[in-house]
């Protein structure tokens, strides 16, 4: 496994000329695996970049090409329809918490370090920003992207079923310092 330097990542908002490659990426075999239909999530993004929705969407960089997608949004704005039928578990924590979404664009770059180290980063700067809860909620099946949140220093919180009772979600908590230290490296 390969080591990703900190100075390496950088973030950048999410614009309208975006939306090809984020098409690209969400009907990847990785991204359908985990991330609901491209269409209805590349409108969710839409939403976001033209002000109707306020979760904040962003393009990763690695050596200042886009290699992914992370968004932050806030649990209070989500405990209405649909969102709460689809996780209800955003009642079992605090209002002011913050969720973190992330996908790797492109399949070859999977367990490379590359999503560990972006998470932690990201959340570093929530933490930063004042965020005291920041959340991210795979689901239990998705290992690999347990592992990386682990690395990235979110720890377990609580496991909720989700509303279809077909599969489990894993609400982790990030505990402010990485298994990586204060080296800005990330496995």
């Amino acid at each position: 496994m390969s080591l990703i330097e900190a100075a390496r990542i950088s973030f950048r908002p999410v614009t309208a000329g975006d939306y090809p490659l984020l098409e690209t990426w969400l009907n990847a075999p990785h991204w359908r695996e985990w991330w609901g239909e491209p269409e209805t999530e590349l409108g969710y993004i839409r939403d976001m970049v033209e002000g109707r929705d306020t979760t904040r969407p962003f393009v990763f960089l690695l050596d200042n090409e886009p290699a992914g997608y992370i968004q932050v949004w806030t649990i209070a704005d989500h405990l209405k329809q649909p969102w709460l039928s689809e996780a209800p578990w955003m009642t079992e924590v605090p209002v002011e918490s913050v969720g973190v979404d992330i996908g790797i664009g492109e399949a070859a770059r999977l367990s490379r370090g590359l999503g560990s180290t972006v998470v932690r980063l990201f959340a570093e700067r929530l933490s930063a920003e004042g965020h005291e809860t920041i959340l991210i909620d795979p689901d239990v099946t998705n290992l690999r992207a347990v592992r990386a949140y682990e690395k990235a220093g979110f720890r377990k919180l609580i496991v909720s079923r989700e509303s279809s009772g077909d599969s489990e979600t894993l609400i982790m908590k990030f505990a402010h310092t990485g298994a990586e230290g204060e080296s800005g490296m990330a496995e």
